[in-house]
C-alpha cells in the first residue's frame, strides 16, 4: 500500500494511492482500511505530512561516514555503542512541497536526508524480531537542523525543533525493504548525499526494540533513522530533495 494524507475541507484525511488517484479513508489506516467512497486525482490534492505524530524519535550518528564528518565539524565523540536518540516535536512537521524558514538568528541551516518510519500500533517492549509488525510504512524525511544553534547550545533540542524542521513524505509505503534502500539528497539538483540503508549501524527492527524498551510509541509516531555523510548548509531560494528508492521524492523550498 501507498498511503497519503491530504487536506480536504480544512482537515487532514488519509487515503490510499492507486496510480494517480487517491481513494480517501474514513479514518487513519492503523486499524485497517475503511474507504469513504470518494476519490480525487493526486494532482488536485495538497499533501500533508503522512503521520499522526505525538513525537518524532530521531536516531543520531547511525552511519559511520556521518559520524566522521560530525567529528570534523564540532562533535569529538567516538562511535556510539548504542543508538543516540533525540526528539522532535509535532510543531516541526512539514509536508512535501512545503517551505522551510529559519528564524533570523540562525546562521547555518542544514539538510539531513533520512529514511522515516511511521508506526501503526502502540509499541512497548517490542523485540526486534517482531518490530516489522508494528510499522505502517516508510517515508522520506529531512531532519532540518540549525547547526550553529545546536553547537552553541551544547545539546540538540532547540536546533532540531524549530517550526517546520521535519519535512516528511510524500507517501508512506509498506512495499519496500528498509534494509536495502538507496537514499539520495539533492541541493538545487546537485547530489550532496548518497548512500544505502544497508549501511545503517543500527537496523530499523533494532531501533524499534531499543526505543520501545524505554518509551511507548503511538500509532502515527515517526522514527527518523539517521543521515549519511554529506550534510551541509541551505539558504533562502534553495530547493532540497530527499529521494529514497521505492518511496519517492520529498521536495522542500527554503525561504
Amino acid at each position: 500500500m501507498r498511503y497519503v494524507k491530504i487536506l480536504r475541507d480544512g482537515r487532514g484525511v488519509w487515503g490510499v494511492l492507486h496510480g494517480d488517484v487517491v481513494r480517501t479513508l474514513e479514518a487513519p489506516p492503523f486499524d485497517g482500511l475503511r474507504y469513504d467512497g470518494e476519490s480525487l486525482p493526486l494532482s488536485a490534492c495538497r499533501l500533508l505530512a503522512p503521520c499522526e505524530a505525538t513525537k518524532l524519535v530521531c536516531v543520531g550518528k547511525n552511519y559511520c561516514d556521518h559520524i566522521e564528518e560530525m567529528k570534523s565539524m564540532f562533535d569529538a565523540s567516538h562511535n556510539p555503542d548504542k543508538p543516540t536518540l533525540f526528539l522532535k516535536a509535532p510543531n516541526a512537521l512539514n509536508a512535501h512541497l512545503g517551505t522551510v524558514h529559519a528564524p533570523d538568528f540562525v546562521g547555518r541551516l542544514d539538510y539531513e536526508g533520512e529514511l522515516g518510519v511511521v508506526m501503526k500500533r502502540r509499541a512497548k517492549d517490542v523485540p526486534a524480531e517482531k518490530a516489522m509488525d508494528y510499522i505502517l510504512g516508510f517515508t522520506c524525511l529531512n531532519d532540518v537542523t540549525a547547526r550553529d544553534v545546536q553547537k552553541a547550545d551544547g545539546q540538540w533540542a532547540r536546533g532540531k525543533n524549530m517550526d517546520g524542521f521535519a519535512p516528511l513524505g510524500p507517501v508512506v509505503t509498506d512495499e519496500v525493504d528498509p534494509g536495502r534502500l538507496d537514499i539520495c539528497t539533492r541541493l538545487n539538483g546537485e547530489v550532496v548525499q548518497q548512500s544505502n540503508t544497508q549501511l545503517l549501524i543500527t537496523s530499523v527492527p533494532e531501533i524499534i526494540a531499543f526505543i520501545t524498551a524505554s518509551m511507548t510509541l503511538e500509532p502515527g509516531d515517526v522514527i527518523a533513522t539517521g543521515t549519511p555523510a554529506g550534510v551541509g548548509p541551505m539558504k533562502p531560494g534553495d530547493t532540497v530533495e530527499v529521494e529514497i528508492q521505492g518511496i519517492g521524492v520529498l521536495r522542500s523550498r527554503v525561504v
